[in-house]
């Protein structure tokens, strides 16, 4: 489930692909924007911390349950991906404040404003992650990517109950299971063989690393903004899972059911599933963020159909409630 690369350009900048694999074709789909100076709450546990935003965000949360992926208006960007191996720890064991894993992400985009502020942050181990139950049954055990304009990039784990992060401008490809280090592991192998001769195929998690991982090696680093752009989706359309397949096998792996692109240069974010009629895209810099603008929210669905700039569609909306 998942996949994400950081794609550098020719022209200095950065742009970030991602895949959205889950087993609901219908998964209900909304963009939030919350403003700085916003109260948040951990949502879940018995000592969820509270926090106050630094920066305005742009997120997009499936189920209403949780930030899965967004931008902060410094261009910090953050990205939330299955991991099976997940281990968050006891929290009465651990004795530390608790978050939602559906609030994890969020924490980042309201706090910091590069990859370095967030490492130094959770190098600290500030809390414990609460991991509750999707919508659709699934334990929702989530690890992290984040990366900022500068082409930095780190990929926050937590295993056996202790935060691994793993933390360089070479971690630009991100998929599940297993842990990241052992996907780069698996990664350095397929190396070895050559991607113009020979390549995983399957739809698993490691194959899609070592797959994305080539395309993006590959991939010329284009000089002007649309050639960049369609580079980054020509890649994340190549490693997206046809809607509908299933592995039975591996309930783990799904169907890509949204694809988007975040340009960290020019704050636009490009957003695409299957049931939509189209690409559409929002501009963060026509966003009043400014304390007091209130949340805004725009909900995406096989019944809406979009295409194009939809920044003016963002409308006065209730926060969701992360879940517990």
């Amino acid at each position: 489930m998942c996949t994400r690369i950081l794609y550098k350009t020719g022209y200095e900048s950065y742009m970030v692909g991602r895949t959205m694999d889950w087993n609901d074709p219908a998964i209900p789909v909304s963009f939030y924007v919350f403003p700085r100076g916003y109260q948040q709450n951990g949502g879940a546990g018995k000592n969820p911390i509270e926090w106050t935003s630094r920066y305005g965000s742009l997120i997009v949360s499936g189920y209403e349950a949780g930030t899965n992926e967004g931008f902060n208006e410094k261009g910090l960007v953050v990205n939330t991906l299955y991991l099976a191996e997940s281990d968050y720890g006891n929290e009465d064991e651990r004795g530390k404040p608790t978050i939602s894993v559906g609030a994890w992400a969020q924490y980042v985009l309201d706090n910091f404003a590069t990859v370095q502020e967030a490492v130094k942050a959770q190098a600290e181990d500030p809390f414990t992650v609460v991991s509750p139950v999707l919508p659709n049954g699934r334990q929702a055990s989530m690890h992290l990517s984040v990366s900022d304009p500068s082409g930095d990039s780190a990929i926050f784990e937590f295993i056996e109950g202790k935060i691994v992060i793993s933390h360089s401008k070479d971690y630009t490809v991100m998929t599940n299971s297993p842990t990241f280090d052992q996907q780069l592991a698996i990664d350095a192998y397929w190396k070895t063989v050559g991607g113009t001769k020979f390549l995983p195929g399957t739809i698993n998690a490691a194959d899609r690393f070592a797959r994305a991982s080539f395309n993006l090696s590959a991939s010329p680093q284009y000089k002007t903004k649309p050639l960049a752009l369609a580079s980054v989706w020509s890649q994340v359309r190549a490693i997206s899972t046809p809607l509908g397949l299933e592995d039975p096998d591996h309930p783990n792996i799904s169907m890509t059911v949204w694809r988007s692109v975040l340009d960290h240069q020019d704050l636009v974010y490009y957003f695409e599933n299957p049931l939509m009629g189209g690409m559409i895209e929002l501009d963060l810099k026509r966003i009043d963020f400014s304390p007091g603008s209130g949340v805004r929210k725009l909900a995406t669905g096989k019944n809406l159909k979009m295409q194009g700039d939809v920044t003016d569609r963002l409308q006065p909306a209730t926060a969701f409630e992360f879940m517990s």
